[in-house]
């Protein structure tokens, strides 16, 4: 079981963060400033979210306002997509679909096979946790997109003259576009266990969870991250590149867009 803890243990950590400081300056790395306010407003954040989960779970509409939250954390998580590739036409729309399609699946998964009691918190837990796989997920689709529709243009601009229809190019490119954005969650996913635990686990096991039934929920939380990812993945590429090539059937010009 996990002792009580205070702000003395939290100051204690951040001891950690000092050493870095320290090094940051010592070797002239001139890293301070971000350390410092990352580590700032991690807090502040954490704090935030914790103030307002004991409001929305000890309200008198805890599931509504559950839910509520789950729209929020995929409206945030299709803006910072939108910010870090906005150069793609319509990508936040595509990131928050695919990102919701992933949700639901996981959430109808988890919930619909009772293995995990559909509450409040665990509809946020579960909801967030596949959100927050997604989203750096959607965002590195969203960039190698754009990568390729600069980097690549001639070759998809051949694909079209050839004769090829948007699907036709989209089912020619995608290959590629997904099998590299995936590559971090697959090579995440191969490590389990050997190089890390991973989140749930632990956090299972802290709380005093037999280790068997610990470990089986981190498999379908796993399962369903890869899963997710994969969903969101596709979605994104896909969705993404039949978007910037229709309605005029050429390859956009992103860089005249970003200017």
């Amino acid at each position: 079981m996990v002792n009580s803890i205070g702000f003395l243990q939290v100051a204690a950590s951040s001891l950690l963060v000092l050493l870095a400081l320290g090094l940051s300056w010592w070797l002239r790395l001139h890293l301070e400033r971000r350390l410092i306010v990352a580590s700032l407003r991690a807090a502040v954040q954490l704090v935030a979210v914790g103030l307002i989960f004991r409001a929305v779970f000890d309200s008198d509409r805890a599931m509504a306002l559950s839910v509520l939250w789950v729209l929020v954390m995929l409206g945030v998580g299709a803006t910072v997509v939108r910010n870090r590739a906005g150069a793609l036409p319509r990508v936040g729309m595509w990131a928050v679909l695919a990102m919701g399609l992933a949700t639901a699946i996981a959430d109808a998964v988890v919930f619909g096979l009772d293995v995990l009691p559909a509450d409040p918190v665990t509809v946020v837990v579960t909801s967030g946790i596949t959100i927050g796989n997604t989203v750096p997920a959607a965002a590195l689709a969203a960039n190698r997109l754009i990568g390729a529709l600069t980097s690549d243009r001639g070759q998809i601009e051949a694909l079209l003259a050839l004769g090829f229809d948007v699907g036709g190019t989209v089912r020619q490119t995608l290959p590629e576009l997904v099998g590299g954005a995936l590559i971090p969650q697959i090579e995440r996913t191969r490590g389990v266990g050997l190089i890390a635990l991973p989140g749930a686990m632990t956090g299972l096991l802290l709380a005093g969870t037999a280790p068997m039934d610990a470990v089986l929920i981190q498999l379908i939380v796993m399962y369903l991250i890869v899963g997710s990812v994969a969903v969101t993945v596709v979605v994104v590429s896909a969705a993404g590149l039949a978007s910037a090539l229709r309605p005029e059937l050429r390859v956009p010009d992103l860089a005249a867009t970003e200017t």
